[in-house]
């Protein structure tokens, strides 16, 4: 759900893309980010694009042609991940698991040690499962092997603890739909120090010219040189987005999202379905996916919600799809009313 404040910031005039103003409100932004995100990272900055073009930066930028890519696999966007590592022409590995489960810091130590990869990639939030793996298992090893580590956290930033440098995760990029509760079309992406050398020293170029982040990144420090055309309204709802994140306070939302996926998943219980992600501290807080009771029947389900109360539920994606519900709760959708009126409504058209 877009925030309302988002929705507005969207009708004020539009600026050249070297305007005071809008490099007033492009500034701005970088540090919000840099606040959700919990880094210092000077390489903090947005892509004109959506999340899978994030990640597609993030990879053809720090996955070079002969280099070992390892990627925790356990999810559709993990294994998108890989693909581009593939495009890439990387030697890809994976350490697998069922879809819905976390890796362990053993698993993630003994997988990085047999391989030793240059770059090592994660889902922070599955979109498609719902689990969150913060990184803490599998940043330190990787660190430890000297490899790069990117993190995927298209569903995490601005609802859950995101956290790059303490972590250690080198790499990281988002949306701005999901939990900065903006339109789609602008992608945040943050880069270390020691990554930014790297890519620095990288001694071919890209294959990618438009997600250069080299390139990219010029557009963003004086003199601004220009690389592409930014979207001014994208631009007004993600500085809007940001400071409604400030005067909430980020472990305030962290919390209100946390309480508002809690009070859903009980009651979906209480109803008959089961979270796909068994233990609760794996659980992504604002994303909540559950197995119907075998009588109901998703497809007709999220067809009545929508139909009669105006409801959106996502299926499944992937090897999931036809099997569970998809239930987002971010924004400002992540309230106790608004999971109470969700719950009525899905008891109604069971």
């Amino acid at each position: 759900m877009v925030d309302a404040r988002a929705y507005e910031a969207m009708s004020q005039p539009l600026t050249g893309i070297r305007d005071p103003y809008f490099l007033s409100v492009m500034r701005e932004i970088q540090d919000g980010l840099r606040e959700a995100l919990g880094t210092e990272n000077k390489h903090t900055f947005m892509i004109a694009g959506s999340g899978s073009g994030a990640m597609e930066s993030a990879v053809g930028n720090f996955v070079r042609p002969g280099s070992k890519f390892a990627v925790f696999a356990a999810g559709h966007f993990a294994d998108r991940i890989a693909i581009m590592g593939q495009r890439q022409r990387a030697n890809v590995v994976r350490c697998e698991k069922a879809w819905g489960e976390v890796f362990t810091a053993e698993e993630a130590s003994a997988f990085i040690e047999r391989e030793r990869p240059d770059v090592v990639a994660f889902v922070q939030a599955e979109t498609s499962t719902g689990a969150y793996q913060s990184g803490r298992a599998i940043a330190p090893a990787a660190r430890k092997a000297g490899a790069l580590v990117i993190a995927d956290c298209v569903t995490s930033l601005g609802a859950m603890p995101v956290e790059l440098d303490a972590i250690g995760i080198d790499i990281a990029y988002s949306c701005s739909q999901k939990g900065l509760s903006c339109p789609a079309g602008l992608s945040p992406i943050s880069i270390s120090p020691r990554a930014w050398e790297w890519l620095e020293k990288r001694p071919e170029e890209p294959f990618t010219w438009y997600f250069d982040l080299r390139l990219m990144a010029k557009y963003f420090e004086a003199p601004h040189i220009y690389h592409h055309t930014p979207s001014p309204p994208l631009y007004y709802a993600l500085h809007q987005g940001l400071a409604v994140l400030e005067e909430e306070g980020l472990r305030n939302r962290w919390e209100r999202h946390k309480s508002a996926g809690e009070q859903l998943v009980a009651g979906l219980k209480k109803l008959g379905f089961r979270p796909l992600v068994s233990h609760p501290d794996d659980r992504i807080w604002h994303l909540t996916i559950v197995t119907p009771p075998p009588d109901v029947d998703e497809a007709k389900l999220r067809d009545r919600l929508m139909e009669k109360y105006n409801i959106e539920i996502a299926g499944g994606l992937g090897k999931l799809a036809g099997k569970i519900l998809r239930i987002g709760t971010m924004g400002p959708l992540a309230s106790e009313s608004s999971v109470d009126f969700l719950l009525e409504a899905m008891a109604s058209s069971l």
